[in-house]
């Protein structure tokens, strides 16, 4: 397997910039794919536990036999709630903190849970003087600014997250007054740490146990979407069945006018016959590629004689027979 870099437009760039894409080419054997998956789990597991040094095997199983059972017991589920209980935003490992740092640079673990409350995860990166994790809201890449005209990194880290400029007199704390999607200004959210018992309280759903570090509050592939547009108990929910009943219309989604036909005829109702179709039609749990194509192969098989008329064919045994009686009685 090779991996080529700076594929893209390369008729637009320079002969110098071509002569350097040709060189950057990583030629990848099969041992090595299992050595790259291999520090991609030690990654997920270790996070910055090892701080920029790689732990020799032996520590590495110590690590695994001492962490992993407390990171299944103790799990902190964080997320940056709205007014309503909405979970608008999931942190999960390289969610940034107000401090400029991801959120798998604080600390997660915990032999024993803290019982005093908010739950502080202070940064553990070098000189900087971040309490706890702090989520801080942005757009795409770009981070906002506070009504003081000034970015996050020139404000402090501790709260209430004053401007760090001399010039700057009027600034009391970070303030914006963008809105989020769910409709709340951001101001009017917090950033919640919480344990797996509290979140079970809210009724907000706690995932299977996973032992890499720092997941936060990602819980499946849906938490990488914003609360607004999450329909689990941690969104917005699931569309009541009112919405899901209404008819379409001209204005609605291209895709939902192109199936319209599709789903009068499933309205109506099937046949017991064309839902026997469609059960079939569909691939088994722990069904293989090639045993769902000869089942599906069988069954159309089994149909086509099924349908065929049944055809009364000559008796071949008694044809035989009469041949034989004539060539014994001619001798």
């Amino acid at each position: 397997m090779k991996f080529r870099c700076n594929e893209v437009a390369m008729t637009e760039f320079p002969t110098r910039y071509l002569v350097m894409a040709e060189e950057s080419i990583i030629t990848e054997d099969h041992s090595a794919q299992s050595l790259i998956s291999a520090y991609l789990e030690y990654r997920r597991v270790v996070g910055e536990d090892d701080y920029g040094k790689l732990l020799t095997p032996e520590e590495y199983e110590k690590y695994k036999q001492n962490v992993l059972p407390l990171r299944m017991k103790n799990r902190l589920f964080t997320c940056w709630v709205n007014p309503n209980n909405m979970d608008c935003k999931l942190v999960g490992p390289e969610t940034m903190c107000f401090c400029q740092h991801r959120y798998k640079q604080h600390k997660t673990d915990f032999e024993t849970i803290p019982t005093t409350r908010p739950i502080m995860l202070p940064c553990r990166v070098n000189g900087c003087l971040c309490q706890s994790y702090h989520y801080v809201y942005s757009t795409g890449s770009n981070f906002l600014r506070c009504h003081c005209k000034h970015p996050v990194e020139d404000h402090s880290t501790l709260h209430p997250f004053k401007c760090k400029k001399e010039t700057c007199c009027k600034c009391f704390g970070f303030q914006n007054s963008t809105t989020c999607g769910c409709g709340y200004p951001i101001n009017m959210h917090q950033t919640v740490i919480e344990t797996q018992k509290e979140r079970e309280e809210r009724g907000h759903p706690i995932g299977q146990p996973t032992p890499y570090a720092a997941m936060g509050g990602i819980t499946g592939f849906s938490s990488l979407l914003d609360g607004y547009m999450r329909l689990d108990d941690s969104g917005i929910g699931a569309p009541c069945e009112e919405i899901l009943s209404q008819p379409i219309v001209s204005s609605d989604d291209p895709f939902l006018r192109s199936q319209l036909s599709s789903l009068k005829t499933l309205g109506s109702g099937l046949s017991p016959k064309e839902v026997e179709v469609l059960e079939s039609s569909l691939r088994r749990p722990g069904e293989k590629d090639m045993e769902y194509f000869e089942r599906r192969y069988q069954e159309r098989l089994k149909e086509k004689n099924t349908a065929l008329p049944n055809l009364a064919l000559p008796s071949t045994s008694q044809d035989t027979s009469k041949k034989y009686k004539r060539a014994t009685s001619n001798k």
